[in-house]
C-alpha cells in the first residue's frame, strides 16, 4: 500500500504568462482539435464585433487563408 502524501502549499506550481495555456489548452479552448479551433475563431470574431459595436472600428475584415491553418481578422 503506497504511503499517504500530505498535499502541501509547496505542491503547487504557479505557471506565468501564457505558460499555462501552453501546458493545458484544453482548460482554455475546450481541446486541441477541431472544436477548439472553431472556438478560438468564434472568440476572435465575437471579439472583433464587441470592439465595432463600442466604437473602436467601422469595419471588420476577415480571411481564410489557403492553407487553411491561419486566419486573419482586421
Amino acid at each position: 500500500m503506497a504511503a499517504n502524501k500530505r498535499y502541501e502549499g509547496e505542491d503547487i506550481v504557479v505557471l506565468e504568462g501564457l505558460e499555462p495555456v501552453r501546458k493545458r489548452p484544453g482548460m482554455y479552448i475546450g481541446g486541441v482539435g477541431m472544436a477548439g479551433l472553431h472556438h478560438l475563431i468564434w472568440e476572435v470574431v465575437d471579439n472583433s464585433i464587441d470592439e465595432a459595436m463600442n466604437g473602436h472600428a467601422t469595419e471588420i475584415s476577415g480571411t481564410l487563408h489557403k492553407d487553411g491553418r491561419k486566419i486573419t481578422v482586421s
